[in-house]
């Protein structure tokens, strides 16, 4: 069974360890509520996100997953400030996204015309054994 898995840009540049597509991983997956995602990767993409991965917050609570990365793909969408908005703040704006498929992830992505980097989207499967030099 395969899974969609978000990961986050900031999670991978704070203290995430580069990945890439065929790479074995061992990562706290949390279940991640798809509405979450909606307007960053739109409606029909979030319905397939079950898991987030995780480094902080209640990583510590969660054992580990290993799975093997089937693919990758960065996660780009626009930001604006909502009309009457009092704050500074911009959200993301719905049916923007733009998904760049790549062979490996490092928290960082090569800038797109409005459009700002804000994660990736894994599909990957469950490992129960690790193949023999597997780094997990």
């Amino acid at each position: 069974m395969t899974l969609t898995i978000w990961v986050d840009d900031w999670q991978m540049q704070c203290c995430g360890e580069n990945f890439a597509v065929g790479d074995v991983v061992s990562w706290t997956l949390l279940e991640a509520d798809p509405e979450d995602y909606a307007d960053v990767v739109g409606e029909k993409r979030a319905k397939r996100i079950g898991f987030r991965e995780e480094h902080h917050g209640r990583a510590g609570e969660c054992a580990a997953t290993s799975v093997e990365v089937l693919s990758i793909d960065e996660v780009h969408c626009r930001y604006e400030i909502p009309a009457g908005a009092t704050d500074r703040m911009g959200l993301p704006v719905r049916d923007t996204a733009v998904l760049v498929p790549v062979g490996r992830a490092d928290g960082w992505a090569r800038s797109r015309p409005n459009a700002d980097f804000r994660g990736y989207l894994v599909n990957a499967r469950r490992v129960t054994g690790l193949p023999e030099g597997a780094v997990a």
